[in-house]
């Protein structure tokens, strides 16, 4: 069985484990604050193989400061990067994000060259309340070379599955002629962030 590992990047209130609880459980739960870091795991099918998928789902990042993500880049096969398209604050902490994982692409972490990105403007249901532009996170992914899409977690669930179903297929194509990770490695990894996070494993 192939395994698959998003990790679910964004800073508080943008809407990421509500993102990610949609993906999974098809149910909407509003942002809600959480201390502790999650390992979902799903099991599925994408184009008639079965997948084993994890999806890391951190406590909201600080929007101070550094941002290492070095166990994130080394541990994921792509990232799923949210703001709120309510919040210009957001937007400028996806904008670090997506620069942190691009310096580590050039850097020493091999990992991240191999990572699909996608850009997510959260809370499209607050259009009235806009302070960041469709046209500003087009601009942004294009920079840094990554897809983008606007959505509403609270309205959109087909839109919320799209997403996530379009990353994984980018994640398997991408995949296709590496050199694939040793099991025991990958095990390794997970219990090492898991070790170091003390997060909570959740099976969907």
């Amino acid at each position: 069985m192939n395994e698959m590992k998003v990790a679910v990047l964004g800073s508080e209130g943008t809407g990421k484990s509500a993102l990610t609880v949609r993906f999974l459980t098809k149910r909407f739960i509003g942002e809600y604050a959480s201390d502790t870091e999650c390992i979902y795991t799903k099991h599925m099918c994408l184009d008639g193989k079965q997948i084993n998928l994890e999806i890391y789902d951190p406590c909201s990042q600080p929007r101070q400061g550094k941002l290492s993500l070095t166990d994130e880049l080394h541990w994921a096969d792509g990232f799923v990067i949210v703001y709120d398209i309510s919040d210009q604050t957001s937007f400028a902490f996806a904008k670090a994000l997506l620069y942190r994982i691009r310096e580590c692409h050039m850097g020493v972490c091999k990992k991240a060259s191999e990572s699909t990105i996608v850009l997510v403007g959260n809370k499209q249901d607050l259009c009235h309340m806009r302070e960041v532009g469709w046209d500003e996170g087009q601009k942004l992914a294009l920079d840094y070379k990554c897809q983008f899409c606007e959505l509403s977690a609270a309205e959109h669930c087909q839109e919320v599955t799209a997403m996530f179903t379009r990353i994984l297929k980018n994640v398997t194509s991408n995949s296709k002629g590496k050199e694939k990770r040793r099991p025991s490695g990958s095990k390794s990894m997970v219990k090492l962030i898991n070790n170091m996070f003390g997060k909570r494993r959740k099976s969907v």
